[in-house]
């Protein structure tokens, strides 16, 4: 039996098989331990992946060759890319996926892992010695060392359950919660916190009268998450549906308020903002008379369905009267009550970019122990903390995405610089550069980067490389190519945009915004000598081509401050010009560049100047 590993990663949902895989992969002897090896990566809500700024995420951890998106692909039973009615920087892929059948392939790729070995059971003590992590201790007694240690809980740390005025200690419905390691962290010096989530009730399927509901197809395209042409979607497809509560609904759910632990106290842990339970849509939106919820499969082989929208921790019954009231739900059953769960967190501003401890080296954190919510946000993490740890074993240098460079980089610097008083969610609107960080882009900005610290497969670096130059070779040829009036006008005048008199470039005709590049096969036949995905890539960089150009050109002169390191030894307390407040808040982050300094609230402008001057600039 092997008690010695390089890495050791606690906790196996999205962030922990992402960073054990990461891990692994790269070369590092890695285990993995877990309380149930048949819940990895379950999906504790809703049964789906990808969204608003989440797609785009799960799209760059495939690019640097994370498995989130293989996985999704695989088990995909709806796709649908969302935005598409706004610009490119906007769209973003989501997918349902078979609940199941995504656990079940997450086992399947990760028992397939060299150097990756597994552990049932829960740990009680993390080791730590002169400063560094050790090992850990499992709740049966077994002692396993290594350099590096991930925590990747999720809401398993003194999770506590919510239903009305019942509670009970538990990590997910129907799992029991892991004590004991909140209390060994707080005594190595890591500050902790409280946070909640909450999850609806799940639907009897063959108690829905789906003729009252509206049907959300999805899309009739052959797109996906993973770039590498060899994951293909298998599955067959299913239809969402859509339905809306109403004064009724409402005036059902306001009677539990008084039961509700939301509002009575019971529960002390901040909620997501953006993701709020049905009772605080009630309240805070307290002038709409109804509010829009979405039906969603949670398999091909299951009945159940999860109601999007309608997170709700009231008592049982009063869920229950409040759903029979919502039409095409009259004679609905439940298979399993919503509930509200509270657990602890840690502060991420105690934590390096590499997601790695400031008061513990060799310890790291990700997923929603950062206080994150989300399944995308958490497989981000766990990668970039095991591409860092593995990176950290063999004294390489650590590897950080900036905010130019990818969402992962915003998600994490917002982490590590601002901190979280509310669990974390990505949006687009977070990110400055968000046309360059495109959801179609992230193989040309971050494959050779995954490739090059040794994560990224050759033949995924292969295919890159042949995609990102045809796609090169077709703008060249939209360029040079002239199309004569008598094809295009007919084109031009079903779109209600005008006539050309003579001969013109591909490229400039591509510039109206009614003009698309996949609709002129039949007119050019070239164009079939590429694949829809580089016909898009080219399109995109030919029709936003100034305003990327102008980004790009913001963005490299917003990074120079990134390169301007702040020693870690550096003592703020000299700097007599800078503000008390200042002061504070650069001492308790602890900032490595000025570029970071800048985004920690309650350091101005002048305090950025003080710095500089300081540093010599």
């Amino acid at each position: 039996m092997t008690l010695t590993y390089d890495i050791i990663v606690i906790g196996a949902g999205h962030a922990g098989c992402e960073a054990a895989a990461a891990a692994a992969t790269m070369g590092s002897k890695v285990l993995l331990i877990t309380m149930d090896m048949t819940k990895m990566a379950q999906m504790s809500c809703n049964p789906a992946i990808g969204g608003i700024a989440k797609g785009q995420i799960v799209r760059e951890i495939d690019a640097l060759g994370g498995l989130t998106g293989i996985i999704t692909d695989k088990t995909s039973i709806q796709f649908r890319m969302l935005n598409r009615s706004k610009g490119p920087a906007m769209w973003s892929p989501r997918s349902q996926s078979d609940r199941t059948l995504f656990t079940i392939e997450w086992r399947k790729q990760l028992e397939n892992t060299p150097n990756l070995d597994f552990w049932q059971d829960g740990v009680k003590d993390v080791f730590i010695q002169d400063g560094h992590v050790a090992g850990v201790k499992t709740l049966m007694g077994t002692e396993f060392y290594c350099n590096k240690v991930i925590i990747t809980a999720g809401t398993f740390l003194n999770g506590l359950i919510h239903v009305g005025y019942n509670q009970l200690p538990g990590g997910r419905s129907g799992e029991k919660e892991s004590g004991f390691l909140t209390e060994v962290l707080q005594k190595a010096g890591i500050e902790t916190g409280r946070m909640k989530t909450g999850t609806p009730a799940r639907l009897d399927g063959r108690t829905i009268d789906f003729c009252e509901l509206t049907e959300q197809r999805g899309d009739i395209t052959n797109e996906k998450f993973s770039y590498l042409d060899t994951i293909k979607q298998q599955l067959p497809q299913r239809s969402c549906f859509i339905t809306h509560t109403n004064i009724d609904v409402h005036n059902i759910l306001r009677q539990g308020f008084s039961f509700s632990p939301l509002f009575n106290g019971v529960i002390k842990g901040i909620g997501p903002r953006y993701c709020p339970s049905i009772e605080d849509k009630i309240v805070t939106f307290n002038t709409k008379d109804s509010h829009q919820l979405f039906l969603e499969p949670e398999g091909l082989e299951t009945n159940e369905y999860y109601l999007n929208g309608f997170s709700s921790s009231l008592p049982i019954n009063i869920q229950y009267a409040a759903l029979r009231r919502i039409k095409g739900l009259e004679n609905v059953k439940i298979f399993r009550a919503g509930y509200a769960i509270e657990y602890d967190f840690f502060q991420p501003t105690q934590l390096l970019h590499t997601l790695e401890s400031k008061h513990v080296a060799g310890l790291y954190f990700a997923g929603q122990v950062n206080g994150t919510t989300g399944y995308e946000e958490a497989a981000a993490q766990g990668l970039m903390a095991g591409i860092n740890a593995s990176l950290s074993c063999s004294n390489l240098d650590p590897f950080v995405l900036n905010r130019n460079e990818a969402y992962i980089g915003v998600l994490i610097d917002d982490l590590v610089t601002k901190g979280v008083d509310e669990p974390y969610r990505m949006f687009t609107s977070r990110a400055e550069f968000r046309i360059l960080l495109r959801q179609d882009n992230a193989d040309d900005r971050l494959t050779e980067k995954g490739y090059s610290i040794g994560l990224g497969q050759q033949n995924r670096y292969d295919e890159w490389k042949q995609r990102s130059e045809n796609i090169s070779k077709l703008i060249s040829f939209c360029g040079e190519y002239s199309i004569v009036p008598s094809i295009i006008n007919p084109y031009l005048q079903s779109l209600n945009t005008p006539d050309v008199i003579q001969k013109q470039k591909l490229g400039k005709l591509l510039l109206r915004p009614q003009l698309d590049l996949m609709q002129l096969k039949e007119m050019i036949p070239e164009l079939n000598n590429y694949t829809d995905t580089e016909i898009n890539g080219a399109q995109i960089q030919i029709k936003y081509e100034g305003y990327i150009r102008r980004e790009e050109s913001i963005a490299e002169k917003a990074t120079r401050l990134e390169y301007v390191e702040i020693p870690s030894s550096f003592n703020f307390d000299k700097l007599l010009n800078i503000s008390t407040e200042g002061r504070q808040k650069l001492n308790k982050i602890r900032p490595a560049t000025i570029g970071q300094a800048s985004r920690i609230s309650g350091v101005s402008p002048s305090d950025i100047n003080v710095l500089l001057i300081h540093l010599g600039r």
